[in-house]
């Protein structure tokens, strides 16, 4: 990102807030946005879940679900060995198809960045070409308990080696206690963190912990609050705490992404990330970007599922539809 769209993205926040992001002015403009209806947006993103598609349509699905598949490990026992084999599953996910799509990106720790660059090695580069990016979390994952130096230097690392995609973890007591400004700032603050020496940057995704924010209403504002500062992609969960990803909470990230889009022309990504595991749930999200957001939102720089299992069962039922049956529990790798 230039400089000059780091300046139109400070007037945008500025004109969108009609002031400086302090404290003061982003309550007011964030406890100034309309309650949620809970009963109203359960009721919508059931009647989505119902939707049911065509056996031709199932195809396209599994396959675009995969191609926008954030595969990941995200362990305390991560090894170098294990990101290889994972980049490895990445690049060819199904070893008796070569159909089979890539998935969009690898998200690991940060120290693990250079060990996946280096498997992936053609490979890697930008999901809407074709090529797989490499995405690390950040920013003292998941929790975000540490100094912002810390977490300016977690970022900085991480790009320095080589990722393309910073997964950042919101301060939820500080948004929770209502100190919305000091939330702005340590955005602000990582995504400059995320700029390269070239004048690049690497796409900043903003994870809200929706498990940890309690009411949908905590959620709308946290998602605001990401995107006025200065976030590409808001994303619900870590994978960390329960509930993770919820078809709910993820339409109502959409409908502000939208909102959002309306008022600015700005298109924002979204990605559900812990808990979706099967492909019928994965399915159920794309019907639900496809009809708050529209299917252009369906492509790898406006929407990811962070998933470690969805792969599997997306290669699963890719093979029944080709072959009618189900292969036997060896057909897939075990994550």
């Amino acid at each position: 990102m230039s400089g000059t769209s780091l300046v139109t993205a400070r007037e945008r926040t500025l004109a969108v807030l009609g002031g400086e992001p302090d404290d003061a002015t982003l309550r007011r403009y964030l406890h100034g946005i309309a309650g949620v209806d809970a009963v109203g947006l359960e009721q919508r993103a059931a009647a989505l879940g119902t939707r049911s598609i065509k056996t031709t349509s199932k195809q396209w699905a599994l396959d675009r679900i995969i191609s926008l598949i954030d595969l990941t490990t995200l362990e305390g026992a991560d090894t170098p060995g294990k990101v290889r084999s994972l980049v490895a599953k990445a690049m060819n996910p199904d070893p008796t198809d070569a159909s089979t799509p890539r998935v969009a990106a690898v998200c690991v720790y940060g120290d693990m960045v250079p060990y996946a660059i280096d498997a992936l090695g053609a490979m890697h580069g930008d999901p809407d070409d074709g090529r797989i990016s490499v995405a690390a979390v950040a920013t003292a994952f998941p929790s975000g308990r540490s100094s912002l130096e810390i977490k300016l230097a977690d970022t900085a690392e991480a790009v320095a080696n080589g990722a393309d995609e910073i997964d950042m973890v919101i301060d939820r007591g500080a948004f929770l206690a209502g100190r919305y400004g000091l939330v702005f700032d340590q955005i602000a603050a990582v995504k400059e963190a995320c700029r390269r020496p070239d004048g690049t940057s690497a796409s900043l995704k903003v994870i809200l912990e929706t498990g940890e924010l309690v009411t949908y209403d905590n959620v709308r504002r946290a998602s605001w609050l990401s995107i006025l500062a200065g976030g590409d992609f808001i994303k619900t969960s870590t994978g960390k705490v329960q509930p993770a990803a919820t078809l709910p909470v993820t339409l109502l990230m959409l409908e502000v992404v939208r909102d959002w889009h309306r008022m600015t022309g700005q298109r924002i990504g979204v990605k559900p990330a812990g808990g979706i595991r099967a492909s019928k749930d994965a399915i159920k999200y794309l019907v639900t970007v496809a009809e708050t957001v529209g299917e252009e939102w369906l492509v790898p720089h406006l929407f990811r599922f962070g998933a470690s299992s969805l792969l599997n069962d997306v290669l699963l039922q890719r093979q029944k539809l080709a072959t009618g049956h189900y292969s036997g529990p060896d057909y897939v790798t075990i994550d």
